[in-house]
C-alpha cells in the first residue's frame, strides 16, 4: 500500500472525527481534495522536479495523527527555549498542529490585527477564512490536497486595511508527542491593502529523538500596496521530516519579501510559489542552507509575473559538508502580459567536504520580448587561494574555512530587514559554522 493511500484510508474511517475537531470553511473543501487524490500518488525521487527528493518516502512511516485534538502535555518551559531571543515580538506557537496563545497575545494586538486558531476563525472571522482559505492552492498537487484532506487547525494572521505593525509577529511550530506524530498545519495570511508586517516563523523539535513529520501549507495575500515580510526559521532534529508549501498572490504594488534559512534538519523540501498579478509589484525571495551530517535539503520556487512593471529577485545558497545532500529547482515565468519585467534569479553552492553533493537547475520560460531577465547556478568548494592566504597570516586551517563560509552566508543574511533578527541570525550562522548546534535550549524564552 502507498503512503498516500494510507492517509487517504485514515481520512475515510475518520471523518467525522476529523470534521468535529475543525472548522467549517476547511471542512468544505474536503470533499473535493479527496476527489482530486483518486489516482494520484505522492512525487518519488525522479519526478519532475523532485529529481533528489521524495516526498512518498518522507510520509511512508506509521506516523499517529491527533485526530481526535486530545491535548498533549509539554512542558515548553523546560523542553523549548526560543533561539531568536532579544526581540520583541507578539508570540504565538503552534504544539504539534494545535494553535496555543500565549497569555498575553490578545492583549498586545494592536486594532486591525488578528493572529489566531485557523479553526477558531472558521466560527469568529467565517467572511475573511471563507473568501481566501483554498483560493490560491491547487488541488491538482497531491501534497497539497493531502494537506487540504487532513488539516484540521493552523494560524490565521489578519491584517486590516491601512494597519502597519510596529513589533513583528512570530508563531513558533514546535514537536512534542509521546509517540512518533504527522502534523498537518494550515497558515493564512490575508495583508489588506496598504497593510505592513513582518512574520517570523520558527519550527523546532523537542525530542530530538522521536520521529515527527511536517506538512505545512501557507497562503498568502498581499493586497494592493500592502508589504509583507515573511522569514522562516528551522531547527528541527535529524528525525524530523518537514515539507512547506507557500502560495502568494501580490496585487497592484504590494512588496513581498520571503527568506528561508534551514540550520539544522532530517530531511525538508520548501516549495515557494509565488503569482504576481497586478503591476508595479516587488518580490523578493532568499534562501539559506548549512548542511551537515546526513542533511537533506530542497528548495523549490516558482515565481510568474504575470503583470507590467514588475520586479523580483531571488537568491539562495547552500553550504553543505559531511554527507549532506541539496537540491535547488528555480523558474522565473514571464506571461505575455508581463511586459517591462525584470526578474533575476541566483543559487550558489559551497561543497566542504567530499561526500556532500547539490542538484540544481534553474530555468526561465519568457513569453514577452520587452524584459530583462538572468539566472545562474554554480557549484564549488572553498577558495583554496583564500584559504593559502589566511594560513599564511597565522589563521588555523579550520578557523580559516569557518570564516570564509560565514562570509559566503551574508548577502542572504542581509535581505532580512528587521535589524534584530538579522543580528541574531548572523549569530546563528557563525555558531553553525563553528561546529555548535546553536538550538533554541540555549536561549531564554
Amino acid at each position: 500500500m502507498s503512503a498516500l493511500q494510507q492517509y487517504i484510508d485514515l481520512y475515510d474511517e475518520h471523518r467525522k472525527e476529523i470534521d468535529a475537531g475543525s472548522g467549517a470553511a476547511l471542512n468544505a473543501l474536503r470533499p473535493a481534495a479527496r476527489e482530486a487524490l483518486t489516482d494520484k500518488h505522492l512525487p518519488g525521487k525522479g519526478d519532475e522536479g523532485f529529481e533528489k527528493t521524495s516526498i512518498d518516502e518522507m510520509m511512508a512511516p506509521d506516523f499517529g495523527i491527533n485526530f481526535l485534538r486530545q491535548p498533549i502535555e509539554a512542558d515548553l518551559r523546560s523542553t523549548f527555549k526560543c533561539g531568536v531571543p532579544n526581540i520583541s515580538t507578539r508570540l504565538a506557537l503552534v504544539v504539534n498542529d494545535m494553535f496555543v496563545p500565549t497569555d498575553t497575545l490578545a492583549a498586545n494586538l494592536p486594532q486591525g490585527v488578528t493572529m489566531m486558531s485557523l479553526a477558531k476563525a472558521c466560527k469568529e472571522m467565517p467572511q475573511v477564512v471563507e473568501k481566501h482559505y483554498g483560493k490560491i492552492t491547487p488541488l491538482s498537487d497531491a501534497g497539497t490536497a493531502l494537506n487540504t484532506l487532513l488539516s484540521q487547525d493552523g494560524v490565521l494572521i489578519h491584517v486590516a486595511r491601512g494597519v502597519e505593525l510596529d513589533r513583528p509577529l512570530q508563531v513558533v511550530n514546535i514537536f512534542s508527542a509521546p509517540i512518533p506524530l504527522a502534523a498537518f498545519r494550515r497558515v493564512l495570511i490575508v495583508m489588506e491593502e496598504g497593510a505592513k508586517a513582518q512574520i517570523l516563523f520558527c519550527d523546532h523539535t523537542a525530542d530530538p529523538q522521536r520521529q515527527y513529520l511536517a506538512s505545512q501549507v501557507v497562503e498568502v495575500f498581499c493586497d494592493t500596496r500592502s508589504e509583507l515580510d515573511l522569514y522562516d526559521l528551522e531547527e528541527s532534529s535529524p528525525l524530523t521530516a518537514r515539507y512547506s508549501q507557500l502560495y502568494a498572490a501580490q496585487a497592484e504594488g504590494s512588496r513581498l519579501l520571503v527568506n528561508g534559512s534551514t540550520l539544522t534538519a532530517g530531511s525538508t523540501r520548501n516549495e515557494y510559489n509565488i503569482s504576481i498579478d497586478g503591476p508595479g509589484c516587488d518580490c523578493r525571495l532568499a534562501g539559506m542552507v548549512i548542511g551537515t551530517g546526513k542533511m537533506h535539503v530542497d528548495n523549490s520556487s516558482q515565481v510568474t509575473h504575470a503583470a507590467q512593471r514588475c520586479h523580483s529577485n531571488q537568491l539562495f545558497k547552500y553550504a553543505l559538508s559531511d554527507e549532506a545532500t541539496g537540491a535547488f529547482e528555480g523558474s522565473i515565468t514571464v506571461t505575455p502580459e508581463g511586459a517591462f519585467t525584470e526578474a533575476y534569479q541566483s543559487n550558489r553552492n559551497i561543497l566542504a567536504s567530499p561526500d556532500a553533493r547539490m542538484h540544481t537547475k534553474p530555468q526561465l520560460l519568457i513569453f514577452n520580448d520587452d524584459v530583462k531577465c538572468s539566472h545562474g547556478a554554480t557549484t564549488g568548494q572553498l577558495d583554496q587561494q583564500a584559504l593559502f592566504y589566511m594560513r599564511t597570516r597565522g589563521i588555523p586551517l579550520q578557523e580559516a574555512r569557518t570564516m570564509l563560509m560565514q562570509a559566503f552566508m551574508v548577502d542572504v543574511i542581509d535581505t532580512v530587514r528587521l535589524d534584530s533578527l538579522r543580528d541574531r541570525l548572523r549569530h546563528l550562522v557563525d555558531a553553525r559554522f563553528a561546529g555548535q548546534k546553536a538550538m533554541c535550549a540555549d536561549c531564554p524564552l
